[in-house]
């Protein structure tokens, strides 16, 4: 299996671009030779080619020539002078572009490129280096079926993908971007807690992550409501009604949900610093 794509680049080879690279050759979709990636200094290049065994380097306007799809995982911040860069080079305006910056909307990148670029917008996650990620996607204006395609083999290559309307970006952005971070901080207090109550560490991380695997599964499987499935392992007056009434008492519900309010709001001023 494979994409019908013979040069594809990643402008800003850092945890999301690796991680893209790392699953588009592990899946078998692209081999080394058919990408190239960048980064800000030279050792950095270095190790993306000791790691990765693609080629890469700091200057890559000649790298440009003949790339089909073009990846930007660089920081937000920086998409401005990626864009002045990319003018600079006498972009193709039939490469595809597939942004996976927060905050940086389909009209932002379209209006500074100044040509008819298809432009996909994406927000994956860092689970795609296994190939468990998430991705979400939409099309810019000069996008078509054939680009959308594309990018849902491209991201599909290393988990699920799904298209949905810009307008949810920012709450995709600190739902599924920032999503894993949440998990991994709910997977570390619950391994704490299983070594405050006598299990080794190694111990109570390996049940720990297996539980939350099959009870993520459960739910996709099932497809039955995670409440429901609560109240299958809650018994009378046992054990687990009291460690969820612990957690309710910690407002762990509104805590969460919390989280994911504040992270969309800092997401939309991503790329776009305040003015006076």
């Amino acid at each position: 299996m494979g994409l019908s794509i013979e040069k594809l680049g990643v402008i800003g080879s850092g945890v999301i671009g690796s991680a893209l690279i790392r699953g588009l050759l592990q899946s078998g979709l692209l081999k080394t030779d058919q990408i190239w990636g960048t980064a800000r200094t030279e050792a950095t290049c270095q190790k993306i080619r000791d790691t990765l065994g693609i080629s890469a380097r700091t200057d890559y306007k000649k790298e440009l020539s003949g790339t089909q799809v073009l990846l930007l995982c660089t920081k937000p911040a920086s998409v401005y002078k990626v864009i002045e860069t990319l003018k600079s080079a006498a972009l193709d305006p039939n490469t595809l572009i597939i942004s996976t910056l927060a905050g940086i909307s389909l009209s932002d990148i379209e209006g500074h490129l100044g040509q008819e670029n298809p432009v996909i917008r994406a927000m994956p996650n860092t689970p795609c280096i296994i190939g468990k990620g998430m991705t979400i996607v939409a099309s810019g204006t000069h996008a078509t079926q054939a680009h959308l395609d594309m990018a849902l083999g491209i991201f599909k290559a290393v988990g699920d993908c799904m298209e949905l309307e810009e307008s949810h970006f920012n709450a995709i952005t600190s739902l599924n971007g920032s999503g894993p971070a949440y998990f991994y901080l709910m997977m570390e207090a619950l391994a704490d807690g299983g070594v405050r109550v006598g299990l080794p560490r190694e111990v109570a991380l390996k049940i720990v992550t297996q539980v939350a695997l099959g009870s993520a599964m459960m739910v996709q499987q099932t497809g039955r409501h995670p409440a429901a499935l609560r109240d299958d392992v809650t018994t009378p007056a046992g054990c687990t009604i009291g460690g969820l009434l612990m957690m309710e008492d910690g407002k762990i519900r509104s805590v969460l949900a919390r989280a994911v309010e504040e992270a969309t709001h800092i997401a939309g001023a991503l790329g776009h610093p305040a003015t006076d």
